[in-house]
């Protein structure tokens, strides 16, 4: 057993999360350097002003990214450092930083995957308002266009959205994210309508602004299940409980944003796209990312709850390794496009034990588990052509602050050393050996 011979290994972060430098250089305010500024907003008072340092330390990190035998780095762009206000004048030393992170990469044969957006919207435009505004689209098409022509003479591979059920979910219905809002399910259908035209005006903008050919996608996140026997019955059932187009916590589902987006069809009646919207929205991509960290369980009859005890990582959230197979190929069976898990991972308690050490024996355990089962996936005909580990490093966990740790490496906030953990050895062989130790 193994992986495709040309599997791509790698790991992710997102720029407020590591990057800190959040007033240096030009750069301008994100609605997450406001909302972490407001009481009770994270726990313990945190924010990401400094987080992980990266905008200082970024070579000492991509150094650690070629010891750890990276394939591919997955990274989020500010837009805010780059455009302080959003759209208008262009910061050249924002540029300038994502220049010598993306030739450093190159330099280390590691490619670079760049993400548009990561939630950190700039103010200025949640100011005119956000993903509730008519003109929101434009601005970051406009934003993606010159974000193509910058860096695609490096860059061929690019998303234009992470996790826009998350931007939904938690920003705008459960206030546990930036913005904070606390609105209706159908209050938020124009935020989703809108992410979608910002999705499929990006990749017309970034096809015409690039120096080369691009492969584009989006990341994806939110409801999936799978069967607790191997019957045919609970499959199907599994399938269908994975793409609801009732009740509550749609925004937190695969389908509101994929179907338009891939199949040019929308089954949601949050919100409506005429006939050009949807030309718009339905731009041809070239694959689906995956941001996959646990699922459902049922049978032939629907939900099945889980046992008492059952496993869950330092965050609560269960551990479910067969959504790695099921997921993956619903996914794949419903968009028909190749798909790169482009999050997979979980936080633990880890600390630096006595003898100087991180030992995560739950972390491989759990990444073990889970590349299994997508390579029981792949062996089944599921064309999953990379996987990104969540995350390169301990981060500022939004909401939850510092205390989750979800890295290969540990970080020491104290003095921001990097420690690598019992899994990034462990990560590193898989990777070298391309098959799961």
């Amino acid at each position: 057993m193994g992986f495709p011979k040309d599997f791509l290994w790698g790991a992710a972060t997102a720029s407020y999360q590591i990057e800190g430098a959040w007033q240096e250089d030009g750069k301008g305010a994100s609605i997450w350097d406001v909302f972490s500024h407001q009481e009770g907003a994270v726990k313990n008072r945190e924010n990401g002003d400094i987080a992980c340092d990266h905008y200082h330390r970024m070579e000492e990190d991509v150094r650690l990214m070629k010891e750890l035998g990276l394939q591919a780095y997955r990274f989020s762009l500010s837009w805010a450092r780059l455009f302080p206000k959003g759209e208008g004048e262009r910061n050249e030393k924002g540029f300038a930083f994502y220049d010598r992170l993306i030739d450093l990469l190159l330099k280390n044969g590691i490619k670079p995957v760049i993400t548009l957006f990561h939630w950190d919207l700039p103010q200025a435009l949640f100011e005119k308002g956000g993903f509730a505004w008519d003109g929101i689209s434009d601005a970051f098409a406009a934003y993606a266009g010159a974000a193509a022509e910058h860096f695609s003479d490096r860059v061929t591979m690019f998303a234009t959205i992470n996790e826009p059920q998350c931007v939904v979910k938690l920003g705008y219905v459960d206030g546990v994210h930036a913005p904070g809002y606390k609105w209706t399910q159908e209050e938020s259908g124009i935020i989703m309508k809108n992410l979608l035209l910002s999705h499929g005006k990006a990749v017309k903008a970034m096809r015409e602004n690039a120096k080369q050919p691009l492969c584009i996608g989006t990341v994806t996140t939110g409801t999936l299940c799978h069967p607790v026997d191997d019957s045919k019955e609970a499959e199907e059932k599994a399938y269908e409980l994975s793409f609801p187009t009732q009740g509550e916590g749609l925004g937190f589902t695969h389908n509101w944003f994929l179907d338009p987006a891939i199949l040019g069809k929308n089954g949601m009646e949050l919100f409506s796209l005429n006939e050009n919207e949807m030309k718009i929205v339905s731009q041809p991509v070239d694959f689906v990312g995956v941001n996959i960290y646990n699922g459902q369980q049922c049978d032939k009859d629907g939900y099945v709850p889980r046992h008492q005890g059952f496993p869950r990582t330092g965050l609560g959230w269960p551990v479910t390794p067969k959504i790695m197979d099921y997921g993956l190929r619903f996914l794949q069976k419903r968009y028909g496009l190749p798909l790169y898990v482009t999050e997979n991972g979980l936080a633990c308690n880890d600390r630096i034990y006595a003898d100087g050490k991180v030992h995560d024996q739950d972390r491989i355990d759990f990444i073990r588990k889970y590349l299994t089962e997508m390579e029981r996936a792949i062996e089944k005909g599921c064309d999953i052509r990379g996987y990104f580990h969540w995350s390169l490093m301990d981060n500022f966990e939004w909401n939850e602050g510092y205390d989750p740790r979800f890295g290969l490496l540990f970080v020491d906030y104290r003095n921001q050393e990097r420690i690598w953990k019992d899994s990034a050895y462990w990560y590193r062989n898989v990777i070298k050996n391309n098959k799961i130790e």
